[in-house]
């Protein structure tokens, strides 16, 4: 089998192919390869059989990633939940694996990492798992009724109410207005974790690149944001990518408003899925959240080659600057930081 490399975000077949595949999700399209190439200068590269002119029938999406500061490797992909390999048999898989694993050498990779949404048998031994998280996801296929009576009486259902009487204002978009909302909530969030903000360009391109699939939702109280998500629909999901909150006004259910008219407006357009993303195996309170609203919790296992290559550059930079440093940074360092580091974390 040959394999021909393209670039997704030009290959006028990329398109077709991912509405036509079942598993295809918003971190394949050439909205979300383009805004990584304009924020990060990542280089989109996909691997098919498919010769030139021919229809795509499988294809395999990454990012070439470049730092002086955390080496060279591919990624498929940086800063996406999941990307599973769009292949149409594990012996098909297997085979892109050992062609990547031979260039590896050549194109002086420090490492390749591959990051599917279900498990993989690769049948490829020097692919190990690198990292694991949990994943959740919620079905929308019942009724509106049944999904709410599946919520947590206290945690969720409550708070939702706790809003209503509270009368906190929601509003959603993609202005200047609303980012900004969003991002100096963001600000709060990160530096309350003790980790420095993904810049704002990202967003800026994400919402450039995506259009209208892009929402920022926005809670306040008296005009003052409390809580703001930022989702993207895709197909047949609607994916929260992320989150971000005023931790004084928590009790205040913002953040639960918000999920909830995503999840109402979510089933007005008749969508099957609320894709909840990933979240860190050692941060329960984030996985108890997602599993109180009765969504499916998963194990999400990256795999990389060689195995043995550990180095992370977040892991590094916790090593050299630590989480009480950006915990107490003001706003606009935190920013900087960003601008500075996230494209050497990818």
């Amino acid at each position: 089998m040959d394999v021909y490399e393209i670039d997704p975000t030009r290959d006028e077949r990329w398109d077709p192919f991912l509405q036509n595949h079942p598993e295809a999700s918003i971190f394949h399209t050439r909205g979300w390869l383009e805004a990584l190439r304009q924020t990060y200068s990542y280089a989109p590269v996909a691997f098919t059989s498919s010769p030139p002119g021919q229809p795509l029938t499988n294809g395999f999406p990454f990012c070439q990633i470049s730092s002086w500061l955390s080496g060279s490797r591919l990624v498929s992909l940086p800063f996406s939940d999941h990307c599973t390999p769009l292949v149409e048999s594990s012996d098909e898989l297997t085979y892109f694996l050992t062609y990547l694993r031979e260039k590896l050498g050549s194109e002086k990779w420090s490492y390749i990492e591959i990051r599917p949404r279900d498990s993989v048998v690769t049948g490829d031994a020097p692919f190990e798992k690198s990292k694991s998280f949990f994943f959740h996801k919620l079905d929308l296929q019942p009724s509106l009724d049944e999904i709410f009576q599946n919520f947590h009486r206290d945690c969720v259902q409550r708070k939702i109410e706790r809003a209503a009487r509270e009368k906190v204002t929601y509003e959603e978009g993609r202005s200047d207005s609303l980012l900004t909302k969003f991002y100096h909530l963001l600000l709060m969030t990160r530096r309350r974790h003790g980790l420095p903000a993904q810049p704002i360009d990202w967003f800026r391109n994400v919402i450039a690149c995506l259009g209208e699939r892009v929402k920022i939702r926005v809670a306040s109280k008296n005009g003052q944001p409390v809580a703001s998500i930022f989702t993207i629909c895709y197909k047949r999901a609607l994916v929260y990518k992320y989150g971000c909150a005023d931790q004084r006004f928590n009790n205040l259910g913002g953040t639960q408003l918000l999920f909830w008219r995503s999840i109402q407006e979510a089933k007005e357009c008749r969508l099957r899925e609320f894709d909840l993303g990933r979240s860190d195996c050692d941060n329960p309170g984030l996985i108890t959240f997602k599993d109180r609203w009765g969504a499916t919790r998963t194990e999400l296992v990256y795999l990389r080659y060689p195995a043995r290559y550990s180095h992370s550059v977040s892991e590094t930079g916790q090593a050299l600057i630590s989480k009480y440093v950006w915990s107490h940074a003001p706003s606009a360092v935190l920013a900087a930081a960003g601008r500075a580091f996230y494209r050497h974390m990818g």
